[in-house]
């Protein structure tokens, strides 16, 4: 069954566009988190429209919001999944408020415009048009909003222990894809690199051979370019180390004699996390001491699956054609929920790749709206009905 051409919208134009203001207004930036409070905006939201929705503050402050619109059992569910937190706004003057959800220019700026909340208001507003639509669902919408996404998939991780999306069939994700289909994404390897020295005064102290911060500084290219970290994917591209962070030394005039550096490991579908850690502990030797901090697996759907098809039809039926499918760099909540549900996962968002946490971050009103109708087809075509957005 195809999606039918849209001939009203149960939620106006303005009322979307209001929604978002309203979701970014809702201060949320991960630390700390304080997804509470935005939760419980989007369940009286949800509510109001006669769906279903259950808070679940996994933590104090930090929750969770599951959702479904029933559908007749008929078809497995889908998943839209989104999360609620953000990055923090940082230190630099923003053009307008970080919270204030301004409109100018057709693009609405503040904190989490981009990384997610426009995926959020417009999964919102599909679950709201698909709920009020004459006929049900062959199978259930489930609507799977999450805290903690910045801070380790946290709530993704609660929905898992949960069983929360047990018996569905597929989730999309509406994280920032620039409305193109997005099929694959690296894997996340977060280490925590030590090197030990011994400490002096400068003026007559051990020397350069003690000091940890050139043993650890010395080794940074030979972790950055291992061969267990070749090779190519089609849609990946290579995989990539990072070093986000260095800490060692206690003053200007002494020899430090510890010094840790915190490296991003971003790998390919078919690279072992496991074995890129125990090639850089044999680079490291007895010279330096590496630790995992966190490791989420790098999370691909065939790009053959009918899923995907499912979802470029329905982009190519509101924009004209479709762009994709392409891979990510970033991780998702997807690496937590296609490992412990076994789904196909896509995502598609109308924030711009690129732009998550960035000064003055924003999201086009013209694809926040396009991203709805798109969520709507997605969901007709995949669990049947009729429903305009």
């Amino acid at each position: 069954m195809t999606a039918s051409t849209p001939e009203a919208a149960p939620i106006a134009d303005d009322d979307l566009v209001n929604l978002l203001a309203e979701l970014v207004r809702c201060e949320s930036p991960d630390p700390p988190g304080r997804e509470t409070e935005i939760a419980e905006c989007i369940r009286e939201r949800l509510e109001g429209h006669g769906i279903e929705a259950v808070l679940d503050e996994f933590a104090p402050g930090r929750a969770n919001l599951l959702g479904r619109v029933e559908g007749t059992g008929e078809r497995p569910a889908l998943v839209f999944s989104a999360h609620m937190d953000t990055m923090p706004p940082g230190t630099q003057p923003w053009r307008h408020g970080p919270y204030s959800g301004t409109v100018e220019e057709g693009r609405m700026y503040g904190r989490g415009t981009c990384d997610m909340k426009s995926g959020l208001a417009a999964m919102i507003a599909a679950a709201v048009a698909l709920k009020d639509a004459p006929e049900p669902l062959e199978g259930d919408l489930v609507l799977a909003f999450s805290g903690g996404e910045s801070s380790n998939c946290l709530g993704a991780k609660v929905f898992a222990k949960n069983g929360a999306l047990d018996g569905a069939g597929a989730l999309l994700v509406g994280e920032p894809s620039s409305l193109k289909v997005l099929t694959a994404e690296k894997g996340a390897l977060w280490l925590r690199v030590t090197a030990h020295g011994r400490s002096g005064h400068a003026s007559g102290g051990p020397g350069d051979e003690a000091n940890a911060i050139l043993k650890l500084v010395s080794h940074l290219d030979r972790l950055r370019n291992l061969p267990v970290l070749a090779g190519e994917h089609p849609l990946l591209g290579s995989a990539s180390v990072g070093v986000g962070r260095i800490d060692g030394g206690t003053a200007v005039n002494m020899t430090p004699d510890r010094c840790d550096a915190e490296i991003d490991v971003r790998f390919l579908p078919d690279q072992d996390p496991d074995a890129i850690e125990r090639a850089m502990a044999e680079v490291a030797g007895n010279n330096l001491e590496i630790e995992r901090i966190d490791c989420k697996p790098a999370v691909e759907t065939p790009v053959d699956h009918p899923f995907v098809a499912t979802c470029l039809d329905a982009c190519a039926g509101e924009l004209g054609a479709a762009d994709g499918p392409y891979g990510v760099s970033y991780f998702s909540d997807s690496s937590v929920l296609v490992p412990a549900f076994g789904l196909p996962r896509v995502i598609v968002g109308p924030g711009e790749l690129g732009l998550s946490g960035a000064h003055d971050e924003y999201c086009e009103i013209e694809k926040l709206h396009a991203a709805a109708r798109i969520f709507q087809r997605i969901a007709t075509l995949t669990l049947g009905g009729d429903a305009a957005y």
